[in-house]
């Protein structure tokens, strides 16, 4: 049994990248692309025939492969399959770090996976509370509800709009600018905001097409979200290319921390950078791109 260290609800998750629990070959080693989280799908990626052997494949990669510092999280069946309480208890049993919930509507459906968890953790011996749990938002209804679903379990690190299903549920088709997304996008960014939980984008489906991939991803994070659900490792480096903060916004968000300490302990609320009016606003920000930079490997400072 490998051993894995205690989940964190926040951490760097860029990039969430799909296997396919059925194929062997692609579960036994997708650590090694980089990716800064993994998701074992038992839903759409795994034919209604092979649920069992889906199951018992991800148990043993769970429990045979050390992923390392990647995370790894069970995309679970719908809630109105058959399945769905085997996926829990198996990705309990093996270890896993989180579960997604797939076409989550309400607060109640992930309450009801939650009380899963909670009886496979006892069941299994693992630590109560270890598993942590994210929602997809898949339909107009679970984009209304996108509040409720982040406030719905202190297990809680993110939700993802799932934008195939979405676009056929608001009888909409894929526009090169994204505009029939727009709406749900900035209400789950807005969701996600307000209740202190992560958020991140469908994928892309198109692998011919890596420049409409990458302007989406400029605009997606432009929007606020904190990473991007891929379909295929080579999507990775773009996204942590777009996403690693530069140079200059690492040298400004050092001179803003420093200022404001600086600052602070005289006693001074209100002053200025490099001509431009700094107030305790504007820390949050400074203090996320460090955190970044450094979660990226790139900051050599010492703050």
């Amino acid at each position: 049994m490998i051993k894995r260290s205690k989940p964190q609800k926040f951490r760097l998750r860029r990039t969430m990248l799909f296997i396919s629990a059925q194929k062997p070959g692609q579960i036994k080693d997708p650590y090694i692309y980089g990716a800064d989280s993994i998701i074992m799908d038992l839903e759409d990626a795994v034919a209604e025939n092979q649920k069992d052997a889906a199951r018992f494949l991800l148990y043993h990669a769970l429990t045979t492969i050390d992923y390392g510092n990647t995370e790894v999280i069970v995309r679970i069946n719908g809630l109105n399959s058959p399945h769905w309480k085997e996926d829990v208890r198996v990705s309990i049993a093996g270890g896993a770090d989180g579960i997604r919930i797939p076409k989550c509507e309400s607060a109640k459906d992930v309450q009801i996976v939650e009380e899963a968890i909670e009886k496979a953790e006892e069941e299994f011996k693992v630590p109560k509370g270890r598993t942590l749990i994210m929602a997809a938002l898949e339909t107009p209804k679970a984009i209304l509800n996108a509040y409720e679903i982040c406030t719905a379990s202190p297990r809680m690190f993110g939700i993802a709009i799932s934008g195939g299903d979405l676009r056929r549920c608001m009888q909409v088709t894929q526009t090169p600018e994204g505009i029939e997304l727009f709406v749900a996008r900035g209400q789950t960014v807005l969701a996600a905001r307000a209740a202190g939980v992560q958020c991140f984008d469908t994928v892309y489906t198109d692998m011919d097409d890596m420049e409409g991939f990458k302007n989406e991803v400029i605009m997606v994070k432009k929007m606020g979200f904190d990473g991007k659900s891929l379909i295929h490792p080579k999507q990775i480096k773009i996204v942590h290319d777009i996403y690693k903060p530069t140079q200059k916004e690492i040298h400004d968000a050092e001179r803003i921390v420093r200022a404001y300490r600086e600052k602070s302990e005289k006693g001074e609320g209100v002053f200025t950078v490099d001509n431009k009016m700094i107030d305790v606003a504007f820390l949050p920000s400074a203090e996320r791109i460090i955190a970044l930079a450094k979660a990226c490997g790139i900051y050599e400072g010492d703050l």
